[in-house]
Formats: C-alpha cells, sequence, structure tokens
C-alpha cells in the first residue's frame, strides 16, 4: 500500500491519463464533426502526453526508494 501522498497522486495521475486516451478514442470513434475530431486529437495526444510524464516521475520514486508498494496495478 502506497503511503506517500505524491505517490498516491501520481496512481490517480496514471489512471486519470489512461481515462483520457479512452475517451479520446472512443470519442473519435463515435464524432460527427470535424471540430470533434480536432477535441478529441487534442485529447488523446494530452492523455499520452500526461501518461508518460507520470510514469517517469513514478519511476524516478522508485529509484530513490519512496515506493513502497506491494499492489501490483499500482506498479504497472
Amino acid at each position: 500500500m502506497l503511503k506517500k501522498k505524491c505517490d498516491i497522486n501520481l496512481v490517480q495521475t496514471i489512471e486519470l491519463a489512461r481515462q483520457m486516451i479512452t475517451l479520446a478514442q472512443t470519442g473519435y470513434e463515435q464524432r460527427e464533426d470535424p471540430g470533434c475530431g480536432i477535441l478529441y486529437g487534442i485529447l488523446l495526444d494530452s492523455g499520452y502526453r500526461l501518461l508518460d510524464l507520470a510514469q517517469k516521475e513514478r519511476q524516478a520514486h522508485m529509484q530513490k526508494g519512496w515506493w513502497k508498494n506491494s499492489d501490483k496495478k499500482e506498479n504497472e
């Protein structure tokens, strides 16, 4: 179980980024005009960028020994 608030926030950020990616993919598939395509393209790009940054920060926390967790899902 994570104890540091900064690590908990990272887990939530990773989950949020994944939700953004999923929503963007669904929204793009169901779009009805070009404006929606732009919106979901930006959301998809932002989701991937946030996910990448959050995963890199999580890795930095692990290397510092801050990330104490036995829950495999949070380590993914």
